[in-house]
């Protein structure tokens, strides 16, 4: 298939299913939450989405936005496709979202149709919706509200062929394929609007370092990373041009077992999880003796090396054998037994964690991206992973560094813009380059290395982007907090220093952040606080003279304190 001569991810999607029609009762989708329902078929999604389309259509017209708010399932991606089929635009929505952000973004976006999940998801958002939208659920709610097994019943009289074989011929690269909203240091989210070129664009260049890992079968994927994330929403699209299985796991608590279950070839996922996979390899390893600990630190060792491309001489060629089969296979067989790669993303994977998961076994290969990008801007190589790299760009785009050190991206991945906001848009779309806030160089090899970040937004290992001052000024509200200042670059949650004359307001202060908290998404939710006297000011170098918090200032004096808050 050639993707630069493809006009949509509809057509991704009929295109694939055209290639594979002789055996379209291929197993495709399957959800593991529900143990009764086998895969869904290529055919079975097929025809779904087919009649999806016909019954959307008598509500959409060329543009219109539909929300989409459901977990991960079978039905997302059926939905997905379908809107657009219709000619909509899918404005998909995080379920952790505060009831300010589902408010703010229906009113940002006026969708036509709102897609839910179920009455939990529904709940959410419902007394924002007036009544000139239109509210479909996948699961049955109540006889008022329109839901998938009656639309797919009322088609299933009717012949395959009247409702067969249409896709959206009038969609072409450059129209709005999804608006996927982001947290912006403003407070409101912005809404990212992404073209079908873009997306497909990413999947071109996804499909160059992938498919040396895929050559003889398809590959099998275990999906968790919500489908409303811009990185795992185009990973739906890179797994049917690969015509992939696609599992969507449990949970995160079941991810383990899941992958036991799914046996996964490629696995997408973000710094925390491989976080969680580091500490729970190195505690295991930590409790071994004797022999097996040696053997599983000449492991990590010789992996480094061979990471390295450092030559093994033939005495280590032969320990590194036995490793390999006394050490790295049983790590492997833990996790399904056929991983051929994890892919990082969404944020920056620490070196140590990098390197340490190579070595075992696990091949990890990280890349960077923006949601501003589709999401993906480069990603390391199968056989030449530069740990401390994010790999070389994709063709699809260019990359240049400017001359205060900023990346520049340019390519059809870079979006059309952000919705309703065209001042935020000319502040970061320049002569076509997207300023995309990090600074980094390019290595003698082409690689791609992140070195800093020129924003202020703070990425969790979740990869979810935080405004820090959003938080901040909130915290300030309150009269016994003077200042604040937000940390989690890299953590599971958020902790603060709070400024204030006296440590008796502490309890206060804790009642108010617990108050400020449930208006806060999950990942916004500040966990922890540490009181401290000391303000900040100009005169101790930890404002500038607009009043502006000197960030690595603060950190040099208080990091340590954070840290003693995890």
């Amino acid at each position: 298939m050639e993707l630069n001569k493809i006009n949509s991810l509809v057509e991704l999607f009929f295109k694939k299913y055209q290639e594979i029609k002789l055996i379209s009762d291929k197993p495709f989708l399957k959800w593991l939450k529900n143990e009764k329902k086998d895969f869904l078929t290529w055919k079975q999604v097929e025809l779904n989405i087919q009649i999806l389309t016909r019954y959307l259509k008598t509500n959409l017209n060329k543009g219109d936005r539909c929300i989409l708010l459901s977990e991960n399932r079978p039905d997302w991606l059926i939905s997905d496709i379908a809107i657009m089929n219709a000619g909509g635009v899918t404005v998909p929505l995080f379920t952790t979202y505060s009831e300010k952000d589902y408010e703010y973004i229906i009113n940002d976006c006026k969708p036509k149709i709102c897609i839910v999940s179920n009455n939990i998801q529904l709940s959410k958002i419902e007394k924002f919706i007036s009544d000139n939208i239109k509210i479909l659920s996948i699961e049955n709610i109540n006889n008022k509200i329109e839901n998938f097994e009656n639309i797919i019943n009322n088609y299933s009289d009717k012949k395959t062929s009247e409702i067969s074989q249409y896709f959206n011929q009038e969609i072409k690269r450059k129209d709005l394929a999804c608006i996927i909203y982001t947290s912006g240091t403003t407070g409101n989210p912005k809404g990212v609007m992404l073209s079908h070129g873009g997306i497909l664009s990413n999947c071109e260049g996804a499909k160059e370092i992938l498919d040396s890992l895929v050559k003889k079968n398809p590959p099998v994927f275990l999906t968790w990373l919500p489908l409303s994330h811009s990185y795992e929403h185009t990973v739906q699209y890179v797994q049917i041009l690969l015509g992939a299985e696609v599992y969507y796991a449990e949970s995160l608590d079941k991810l383990l077992p899941n992958m036991n279950i799914a046996k996964p070839t490629i696995m997408t996922a973000v710094p925390r999880f491989y976080q969680n996979l580091y500490s729970k390899i190195s505690l295991n390893f930590s409790k071994q003796k004797g022999l097996k600990k040696k053997l599983i630190e000449k492991t990590i060792l010789l992996g480094k090396k061979d990471l390295n491309k450092d030559k093994l001489n033939f005495k280590e060629k032969i320990i590194n054998y036995l490793c390999e089969i006394l050490v790295r296979k049983k790590i492997k067989n833990q996790f399904g037994g056929k991983l051929k790669a994890f892919v990082s993303g969404g944020g920056a994977l620490d070196k140590k964690i990098g390197e340490f998961l190579n070595s075992i076994g696990l091949p990890t290969l990280q890349g960077y991206g923006l949601t501003e990008t589709s999401p993906v801007v480069s990603c390391n190589i199968p056989g030449k992973i530069k740990i401390e790299t994010v790999g070389p760009p994709f063709k699809t785009n260019e990359v240049k560094i400017a001359e205060d050190g900023e990346i520049l991206v340019k390519g059809e991945n870079v979006m059309l813009g952000y919705w309703n906001m065209k001042k935020e848009t000319n502040e970061i779309l320049k002569d076509g380059w997207l300023h995309t806030g990090d600074i980094g160089e390019i290595t003698r090899e082409g690689n791609l290395k992140i070195t800093d970040r020129k924003k202020e937004i703070i990425v969790n290992l979740g990869g979810d982007n935080i405004s820090p001052s959003k938080i901040e000024n909130l915290l300030c509200l309150n009269e016994k907090i003077k200042q604040s200042f937000i940390y989690g670059d890299k953590k599971n949650y958020l902790v603060a220093l709070v400024v204030s004359d006296n440590e008796e307001n502490k309890k206060e202060i804790e009642l108010y952040l617990e108050k400020l908290n449930k208006d806060l998404s999950l990942v916004e939710k500040v966990k922890k606080i540490k009181l401290i006297k000391e303000e900040f000011t100009i005169e101790n170098g930890m404002l500038t003279p607009t009043l502006k918090l000197k960030r690595k200032k603060i950190l040099e004096k208080y990091k340590e304190d954070l840290e003693k808050l995890y």
